[in-house]
This record gives structure tokens, C-alpha cells and sequence, in this order.
């Protein structure tokens, strides 16, 4: 909290990393030594590519895996040992939730999430996302389904909402309008959001900061104006997709081939009576 004009005002939570290190059950790295620091009412964009770590990292500060101690601190405490209120995280689990897919109408979904308790909320959602409640889940697309998802998670209000490429089934302007529903939550409550993506579409002028991992470690993050956008695009990208671009080049660069194709003139063949696809080299 702080006082503005003596009267005490929430303030939106941050999130800070500090020498994050994160192993997986089966001994190989997740993440490396991550430092982070990401202010109040902040949105960031977490880009790095297929494998970099971006989902590891959201369900550490989700809570939903155990950081070591003294890393990750979300409002100032460590979101597995408290069980932070006012967290959202949205990925893949909520993608795959079974009863999304059931025949069952629209309404009694929402309400099952508490719409009737935040009526105005829920009816801004159905009208921003283009949502008909007359919808039976298993009779409408993967994008309408994913338009109820999101309304369905984002009725309750949080303070701090990570999603893990939620968005990837919506078309354009249900995408657009849901980003800038977003950016008013952060301008108009107290409130910080961390979203992690490769689709960029009407994203420009989005973010405040980006965060750039690549193979679990952080090569970069800031505020979006101390990045180098560049002048022009040729390609058709907005500046931030040509930065993009140009990051996710540079990975691949210093990654190399993938360890199976890091012989010389190795390359993939169908060996027939070996159950199935494997790595020969080719005579």
C-alpha cells in the first residue's frame, strides 16, 4: 500500500528473480542463473524460442513449481512457500481442462468461474471476446472455445496474470481487442501481467518491457524503449517483429545444430523395419 493525499492506495505488485536456477527431475537445465527485475503495473513480453524456458519460468512465479530459496519473489514473497492470492497463470493445462469440451452452455460455465459475483466483468469479457451465451462447448471451434476459456479465467480479477501462448487459436480482431483489455487493466487497476508468445500481431505498442531468453538463461531485459528497434522494415514486420526476428536468428546461430543432426552429412531417412523414423548417414 501507499498514501496518496492521505489516503492509502494498493500498489500493483512486481516481480523480481534473482539467480534462478532450475534443474528438471531428470537432471537436464531448465534455466541458468536468471536475474530479473519487473516493476508494477508492467507488461512484458517473454520471447525466446521453442524450448528457451519461457514456460519453466511462468510456473515458477506462477508457484506451481518450487524455486530455490530466495530467487523468485512475487509482491515481495515467494509465490510457492505463500500461495500468493491474486495470481493467474494460463497454459497449457488450462488449454487441455476436459470440461471445456463437454455439451455444456456458456453461462453455467461462467458462473461455475464466479460471473454472477462479477457481473460487469463478466459482461465486458463476453462482449470484448465475441462470445454468444447461447454457445454449447462441444458444438463451436477451438477459437470460440478458446474466446470462453479466457473469459472464463480472467473473470476474477488478479493482480498479477501470466499466460503461456494462450491466445494462439483466436483470430485477429478477438486477439487485438483482448490485448488492449489487457492494457487497460494495467492502466486502470493495480495490476502486472508477463506473457510469453511468438505470434506479434498487434503487439507494437503493447509491451513496457521485453524479456529475451534463450536456452534457459536471460540475454537480455528492459523497458522496451531501451531496445534498438531499428529505422525501417522491409519484410513487413512491425520494429518489435524485426527485433524479434533478429533475436531469434542470433539463437539459432549460437545453438547450432540440433545433437542429432551434428555429424557431418547426417540427415533424416525412413529406416524401414526399425520402427520408424532415425538418423543414417547418407552413403
Amino acid at each position: 500500500m501507499s498514501q496518496v493525499n492521505g489516503v492509502e492506495r494498493e500498489i500493483a505488485p512486481s516481480i523480481d528473480v534473482k539467480s534462478l536456477s532450475y534443474a528438471f527431475p531428470d537432471g537436464s537445465a531448465g534455466l541458468k542463473d536468471v536475474i530479473l527485475s519487473l516493476p508494477p503495473s508492467s507488461r512484458t513480453l517473454l520471447i525466446g524460442a521453442n524450448g528457451a524456458g519461457k514456460t519453466t519460468l511462468l510456473r515458477l512465479l506462477a508457484g506451481k513449481r518450487l524455486a530455490p530459496s530466495g530467487t523468485v519473489s512475487v509482491a515481495g514473497v515467494d509465490p510457492f512457500s505463500h500461495g500468493l492470492e491474486g495470481v493467474t497463470y494460463l497454459g497449457l493445462e488450462w488449454v487441455l481442462n476436459p470440461i471445456v469440451r463437454t455439451d455444456i452452455d456458456v453461462p453455467t460455465l461462467l458462473a461455475s468461474m464466479g460471473g454472477n459475483h462479477y457481473p460487469h466483468r463478466r459482461d465486458e469479457l463476453i462482449d470484448i471476446l465475441d462470445i454468444d451465451p447461447t454457445w454449447r462447448l462441444h458444438a463451436v471451434s477451438d477459437g470460440e472455445r478458446r474466446r470462453v476459456q479466457l473469459a472464463m479465467g480472467l473473470l476474477r480479477p488478479w493482480r498479477i496474470l501470466l499466460l503461456d501462448e494462450i491466445t494462439v487459436d483466436l483470430d485477429l480482431l478477438s486477439r487485438s481487442n483482448f490485448l488492449a483489455f489487457l492494457k487497460r487493466e494495467t492502466e486502470n487497476r493495480p495490476c502486472t501481467i508477463v506473457y510469453a508468445t511468438h505470434i506479434l500481431d498487434n503487439l507494437a505498442q503493447w509491451p513496457s518491457h521485453l524479456v529475451h531468453l534463450h536456452m534457459g538463461r536471460v540475454k537480455g531485459y528492459g523497458a522496451t524503449e531501451s531496445f534498438q528497434l531499428g529505422e525501417t522494415s522491409t519484410s513487413g514486420n512491425s520494429h518489435l517483429g524485426e527485433l524479434v526476428l533478429r533475436w531469434l536468428e542470433e539463437d539459432l546461430k549460437e545453438r547450432g545444430p540440433r545433437k542429432g543432426l551434428s555429424g557431418e552429412g547426417k540427415t533424416y531417412e525412413n529406416l524401414e523395419g526399425r520402427g520408424g523414423y532415425g538418423l543414417e548417414k547418407k552413403a
